[in-house]
């Protein structure tokens, strides 16, 4: 009975968001409270939520301060200079916008932080996104599935859980898998330009009268307050002499003596708070942090309200700056807090009321015992739905020792099961379970339910060429 709950569940969420019948917040609270009333524990669905919220506390104090931190940072100018080099490769070619950001997404993934991750690539393309009007869904698909891929790095956290519940090296587990995952990896880039290619058709030849005109509301993630994100920009075809190729971004009053456009930066490079003087110190800065987080010196949590408070106490050392610089960005902050804090109910209840207990149980026994010699590749497919649908700890923890266990009897080995498991993570990264979807959808002002309904199917297959990958290179 739990477990038919447990789907029934988890499949009026995904619809009544997907259908936009519930905002994502109130999906997140008001269905598993009627659910949990409906298995007949409604009188324990206080401490359910207690438990949730306990367990995703420090995850959302991890978000809130990471957005100040990489707000701070983004208004100081820090990654001015990536967002230029990623706008001169781009232009104003949808296909080059797309595949860059995938290029970039997979870059910042490096860090192991899929909120970080999410915050400085829509940080960098949300503007040329809006300017061309491309499609933001295509945006929040190419960076999620590809933050998916790169998640898989031994300290992006999936490695890490597979090796401690199966007693296991990360090093034996994530290196015989790197070809896959870069196979896997070079299919989002082929998705990113397969995507880009259509947005290049959809909008067709960008010219003047087609320009995009700046957004009446103020974008305080990418601007400093009380400016815009490039208020006087315009679109201009290529120069005369070419005649040919996308439409170059640039800004009025910017064009030399000898007639040469400045291409657009993205964000305001004549925003009020930048400091080019203290570009070192951010840096330095920046890069402290993410190797204290590699390195697990200290909790996430901890370390980014550390770097927050540094980094605003030096470039901001007048109170009222600082306030300014806190009011900018409260509105991200307390969207995704409030996102993740109502995530912690759907966790609860599912997890307090045995729901997810009872549903791995039910997918583990109904494996047919003649799959038992390809028990690895059956946890690559089980990953996908699993990982979707359940946090990694209850997946890695729960479920695949299950599967190592019964592939063990068969002669299956458990570096194999463990292999499998990886495959999709691709898939994971835009689960409604994951916090860092949030920082996604939110920042690039995208529906969860419409990010859901583009992304999931490039995820899936995405998933299954790293699978397939794994099985064709003998690692699975």
């Amino acid at each position: 009975m739990l477990t038919i709950l447990g789907f029934a569940m988890i499949a009026t969420f995904l619809v009544l968001i997907m259908t936009k019948k519930m905002s994502p917040i109130a999906a997140l609270v008001l269905i598993p409270a009627l659910f949990c009333v409906a298995v007949g524990q409604g009188a324990k669905l206080g401490d359910y939520v207690i438990e949730g919220v306990g367990n995703l506390a420090p995850t959302a104090a991890m978000l809130m301060f990471a957005i100040v931190y990489f707000g701070v940072m983004i208004d100081v100018g820090l990654f001015d200079p990536i967002v230029r080099g990623i706008l001169r490769f781009c232009k104003a070619d949808p296909m080059r916008i797309v595949v860059g950001t995938a290029v970039l997404a997979a870059i910042v993934s490096l860090d192991g932080d899929g909120s970080t991750t999410f915050m400085i690539t829509v940080s960098a393309m949300y503007p040329l996104y809006k300017r061309l009007k491309m499609s933001l869904v295509v945006m929040t698909g190419v960076a999620a599935t590809a933050n998916g891929v790169m998640n898989t790095l031994p300290w992006g956290g999936p490695t890490a859980r597979a090796a401690t519940a199966l007693k296991l090296d990360a090093s034996e587990i994530f290196i015989p898998m790197i070809p896959a995952l870069a196979v896997g990896l070079l299919a989002v880039f082929l998705l990113s330009y397969v995507l880009g290619l259509r947005e290049r058709k959809r909008l067709g030849m960008l010219t003047l009268n087609e320009a995009l005109v700046r957004e009446p509301e103020q974008e305080t993630v990418l601007a400093g307050a009380g400016t815009g994100a490039g208020g006087g920009d315009r679109l201009r075809k290529g120069s005369a002499a070419s005649g040919t190729g996308p439409a170059d971004l640039t800004q009025d009053g910017d064009d030399d003596e000898d007639g040469e456009e400045e291409k657009f930066k993205g964000l305001d490079p004549n925003r009020s708070t930048l400091r080019p003087k203290l570009y070192w110190f951010n840096a330095g800065l920046t890069i402290a942090l993410l190797t204290a987080m590699i390195m697990e010196l200290m909790p996430i949590p901890v370390l980014f309200l550390l770097g927050a408070a540094l980094a605003l106490t030096v470039n901001f050392p007048h109170m009222p700056d600082q306030r300014a610089r806190i009011a900018a960005h409260a509105d991200n902050v307390l969207n995704v807090s409030g996102m993740v804090f109502a995530a912690a109910v759907f966790t609860g209840v599912l997890t307090g009321t045995g729901m997810v207990e009872n549903m791995a149980d039910w997918v583990v026994g109904a494996v047919p015992d003649a799959m038992g010699p390809h028990m690895a590749i059956v946890t690559g497919l089980l990953s996908l739905p699993l990982t979707y649908f359940m946090s990694n700890d209850g997946f890695y923890f729960g479920v695949v020792p299950v599967l190592a266990e019964a592939g063990a009897a068969h002669g299956v080995s458990p570096l194999e099961i463990a292999r499998a498991s990886l495959a999709g993570q691709a898939l994971h990264m835009s689960s409604p379970l994951v916090p860092a979807v949030y920082v996604l959808v939110g920042m690039a002002k995208v529906e969860f339910g419409d990010h859901t309904r583009f992304t999931v199917k490039w995820a899936v297959l995405t998933s299954l060429v790293v699978l397939g990958a794994g099985i064709l290179f003998g690692t699975i």
